[in-house]
Parts: structure tokens; sequence; C-alpha cells
């Protein structure tokens, strides 16, 4: 008994310690910035603050084993406190710098939308705040949970997973009709738990709720299902890599058979661009695609009537995706583009329905993850 209250004070020192240390970096870096904007008064110059190009793929590299990082060098631009154009976007970055520097001196959190909701007037729009987070983050180099910013999560996870959340409440995400909500910060949660066999990253709610539906985390083999609910938020790529850390378990990927269903499959395993800084902590390059793959259409016979004609939209993202750096290292999925590009037909992944109403659960998912067929 001893013993375990000595373990328990002395984690409680060490996080403590962690997060004396963490605040005095980020409190370090938000006065730099003001100590300069302050020298530019002083010295009758209008203060700028400078960003990196966060959308410019000339500031991406490509790594294998990272996904998109953003360059060391890379090009910047100037938020400028004398042009009538970039005036008030420094206005508002001092404003939420101002903010999280008063959060982390407190230890208090807050998310996005309670910044916004803040000031409703002075920001315009939740964009523009979510915008501003992120070039601040960018611009201190420091990750938005560590400047005590939380992102609204709408990520589900599912199956054979325990862990503790940071407020010490206990979590068990045993596979049922409901799943848990991806947990608001990450970081904090500990005592993880998984005797999983695999991880399953489902696109789309709807499919994530059928599964469910169709107890298919116990059917097969254990394993850890997890949603975005369409283009993953923060909260839910952090839980991705989490996992993926902690348990070193494949990770599998079932999205639609169509460019949106690529490219989120592609935010999963290398990231995005406007997130390229974070990299290291968001991205998993061994993520495999499982499914649902253009041949797969062919294969299984799907008739022509429930495919969907692309739109000029899908064959200008498809066209974008095609030229990525990182379809020229994966031979495999190049080809499954290729019969996209070519055929001009998506799918989604209730179209299996049209072969048997559990045709997903019972018998495609079960042959993939038998018989090897992922990417």
């Amino acid at each position: 008994m001893i013993k375990t209250q000595s373990r328990t004070r002395f984690y409680h020192m060490i996080s403590i310690i962690n997060f004396l240390c963490f605040s005095s970096e980020v409190l370090g870096a938000i006065e730099n910035v003001i100590q300069d904007v302050l020298k530019s008064l002083a010295q009758k110059k209008a203060p700028v603050l400078t960003l990196a190009n966060r959308s410019d793929w000339r500031n991406i590299e490509f790594k294998d084993s990272v996904g998109l990082q953003m360059i060391p060098h890379c090009t910047t631009k100037q938020i400028r406190s004398d042009c009538p154009r970039s005036a008030p976007k420094f206005a508002l970055m001092l404003k939420i710098l101002s903010m999280i520097y008063k959060m982390v001196q407190s230890n208090t959190y807050a998310t996005k939308r309670d910044i916004y909701y803040s000031d409703t007037l002075l920001f315009g729009s939740q964009s523009v705040v979510d915008n501003i987070i992120n070039d601040i983050s960018c611009m201190l180099k420091m990750p938005r949970r560590s400047l005590h910013i939380l992102s609204t999560t709408k990520g589900f996870v599912a199956g054979n997973l325990s862990y503790t959340e940071e407020d010490g409440t206990k979590v068990n995400c045993t596979c049922s009709a409901t799943a848990v909500t991806v947990p608001s910060n990450v970081q904090g949660i500990k005592n993880l738990i998984s005797h999983a066999k695999f991880m399953l990253i489902v696109e789309k709610d709807a499919t994530f709720q059928r599964l469910l539906d169709d107890d298919f985390c116990n059917k097969l083999s254990p394993c850890i299902m997890i949603t975005g609910r369409g283009v993953p938020d923060l909260n839910t790529r952090l839980l991705v890599r989490k996992l993926w850390d902690s348990f070193q378990i494949p990770i599998f990927t079932l999205m639609d058979a169509d460019p949106h269903g690529v490219e989120i499959m592609c935010i999963y395993k290398y990231g995005s661009v406007s997130m390229s800084f974070e990299a290291h902590h968001l991205t998993v390059p061994s993520i495999k695609w499982l499914g649902l793959l253009p041949s797969d259409l062919e294969r299984l016979n799907i008739r022509k009537d429930v495919l969907i004609p692309f739109t000029k939209q899908d064959q200008n993202k498809l066209a974008s995706i095609q030229k990525r750096p990182y379809i020229a290292c994966q031979p495999m999925w190049k080809k499954e583009l290729e019969i996209m590009a070519t055929s001009k037909l998506k799918a989604e992944i209730q179209v299996l329905t049209s072969l048997s109403s559990d045709y997903l659960s019972r018998v495609y998912l079960p042959n993939k993850l038998q018989f090897g067929g992922w990417l």
C-alpha cells in the first residue's frame, strides 16, 4: 500500500514537472513574439509577424517514414500591422496569443469554439479562429494541445480498448451498438490496454455503425474500430497515432472507392499540407488500404447501374492526388487510381449491399483480412 502511494506521488510529481517545463516553454515563446513587437514600436517601425506558408507545396517534403512534413527553411509571409489587408489578422493573432498566455499561466483549457464564442463580432467566423490557431502553433513551433487549446471532437472509437482519461475517468470501448467519443485531450489519456489484433479506420459513420450492429469487432478477432466521420479532426488523427505508438498492430482503412475517400486515407497515412508542421505527431505511414478498392468493383462483378459517374470535381481531385509525391512510391495505389481514372466511376462502401445486406461484415472484410487483400 505504501509502495503504491509512493509510486502515485512520484508520477504526480513527474506530471507537475512536465507541465511546468512545457508551460515555461510556451510562455517564453509568446513573450519572445511580444518583445519583438515592442522592439519594433520602440524603433518607430510597424510590427510584423512572420508566418510559414503552410499551404504551399514548395514548403513540403515527403519522407516515407513520416509523410508530408514542412522543410526547415520554408518560404514565409508577413502579417503587417500597417497594411489595411493584414492589420486585422495581426490584431486577432495578438488577441489569441494573449488568451493562450492566460490559459497556460492558469492551467486552464478552451476549445476553438470557446475562443470564437468569447467574441463572435471580433472574430467574425469559426474558420478565422481555426486558421489563426494553426498559424500560431506553427509560428511558435508548439503543438496545439501545448497551447491549452482543445479541438471539438467528432470521431468515434469502439472495440477492444480501455484507457484512463486525464481526470481519472476509466473508459471501456467495448464493441456494442454505441461507440465512445474520441477524447478531447488525447495527450492526457493513459493506461491504454488492448488485445486487438488490428485496427480498422472507417471513413463514414453509417458504415461504422453498421459494423457495430453486426458485432464485427468480436466476430473475426478482437479489433479496434475508429471513424473520423469523414475528414478526420485533429483528435481522431492523434488517437490513431497514439494507438499505433502504444500497440504497433496493423492498421487498415475502409474508404469509399472515390477520390474523396482516397484523400481521407492519405490524411491518416501521410498527413495534410496545412498541418505538415505537426507530421511527427499525426501521421502513420504504415497504414494499409484495405478497401473499397477500385479493382474490387470488377472483381466482385458490381453492377454498373449502382456505380456513380465522376463529376468534374472528382476528376480534378483525382488528378491532384495522382501528382502527389507519395503516389510515386506506391505502385499498387497508382494502379488502383488509374483504374478509377479510366472508368470515371466511383462507389460508396454501401454498394456491397447490392450483393447481400451483410456482405461487408460477413464476406468482404473477413476474406480481405484472412487472405491479405490490402495495399
